[in-house]
């Protein structure tokens, strides 16, 4: 309360206005990565990060954005200027977010006008926590909200999205989008990402902590678009051999193995892991639900050793922060989380075992690395408001 009372007084003095504030969640995902534009399942929760906006409209067609933590002013012209980027999603600046989630609204037919915003966030940057997503969604809770104008919390996702998606230049699925605007506290989302149903699983069992290696390899941007386009060369070889395929959610482990030659081996590697991750998610779901921590956390070191091995998105750290956590009695599974090549570990850990945890890798990993890791004891928290 008190972090917001003093960005509503900072924006008061820069803006000369009384702004609402609008805040949004970033996300952790527990199981289910690389899942989610392959229509797949995924299973991530909100957690106590938040990027929070003030904002106020103004008479004329400009956003006036200053970031906090930053200390960086721009502005973007309603106007010509939000044509698409076409970037790669590799160098994209903190503005291209906020005028992506603008020029997705004006898509829509959505009438924004513009507005003064003053932006501060907590979600870690390049950590795989989502904070981009966090900014897309309270941006665009922000833009609409002092414009009057009010949208459904899917369509709101789906925009920013498609902001991230065509503006930005990543290839996101809607995971992020959509666990910062559904979160609910002490909960994890089961989410099927081509239907969008879903169903909250409750996480008062165990604690979740997240260990930041503190490093992020520049290949993330260019590398999560090309494992996005080796799913779909997949898709294609395998549709070849099964009628009407549209998306590797619709293959079983048995019929990729039954059709393994009709693929490069390379793109089955990445074909085996997005089918074996979809069938662990599904029972990782039903582990959560009859409170079978140790099956859930098995679950999570299968998940971790395919994106190591199959998908080829984890890194030393990572796989360092895994082996370490593993060695604690009390951690139930460890995994890597987020696109991968740096960022998080998401660990499920029996309560009593928590400042152990805290204690015992710090040390490790630094004594290992050189480097003094983050490791943040989460919360379930809820979504967008």
């Amino acid at each position: 309360m008190a972090d917001q009372e003093k960005l509503r007084n900072e924006f008061k003095v820069r803006f000369g206005a009384e702004p609402r504030l609008f805040s949004a969640p970033g996300r952790v995902n527990l199981i289910g990565e690389h899942t989610d534009y392959n229509a797949g399942f995924v299973m991530p929760a909100a957690i106590q990060f938040h990027t929070t906006i003030a904002a106020a409209p103004r008479t004329d067609r400009l956003l006036r954005m200053r970031s906090v933590n930053l200390a960086e002013t721009r502005e973007v012209a309603l106007s010509g200027a939000l044509a698409v980027q076409h970037r790669s999603g590799q160098s994209a600046h903190w503005v291209d977010y906020v005028a992506g989630v603008a020029w997705a609204l004006q898509q829509e037919g959505i009438a924004i006008g513009g507005a003064d915003l003053l932006i501060h966030g907590d979600v870690p940057l390049g950590a795989g926590l989502s904070s981009s997503a966090a900014l897309e969604v309270a941006s665009a809770l922000a833009l609409t909200r002092v414009a009057d104008l009010s949208i459904g919390g899917l369509q709101l996702a789906q925009l920013c999205q498609r902001a991230e998606n065509q503006y930005v230049g990543m290839r996101c699925g809607i995971m992020d989008q959509f666990a910062s605007v559904h979160g609910r506290a002490g909960h994890a989302i089961l989410l099927d990402c081509r239907s969008l149903e879903h169903r909250y699983l409750s996480l008062q069992a165990a604690q979740l902590l997240i260990c930041n290696t503190m490093v992020h390899h520049r290949l993330a941007g260019s590398e999560y678009n090309r494992r996005r386009e080796q799913c779909e060369l997949g898709v294609q070889a395998l549709g070849r051999k099964i009628p009407g395929l549209t998306a590797l959610r619709d293959v079983s482990s048995a019929q990729l193995r039954a059709f393994k030659d009709a693929l490069d081996p390379l793109i089955f590697r990445r074909c085996r892991h997005v089918i074996s991750e979809n069938e662990r998610v599904v029972a990782a779901a039903g582990a959560l639900e009859g409170a079978d921590l140790a099956g859930f956390g098995a679950l999570m070191r299968e998940s971790h050793r395919s994106l190591r091995d199959d998908y080829e998105v984890s890194c030393d750290e990572l796989d360092l922060m895994v082996r370490l956590a593993d060695s604690i009695d009390g951690v139930y599974g460890a995994r890597m989380t987020g696109g991968g090549f740096g960022g998080c570990t998401v660990n499920l850990v029996r309560s009593d075992r928590v400042q152990q945890f805290r204690s015992q890798v710090a040390a490790d990993y630094a004594r290992a690395t050189g480097r003094a890791a983050q490791i943040y004891v989460c919360e379930a928290a809820d979504g967008a408001h």
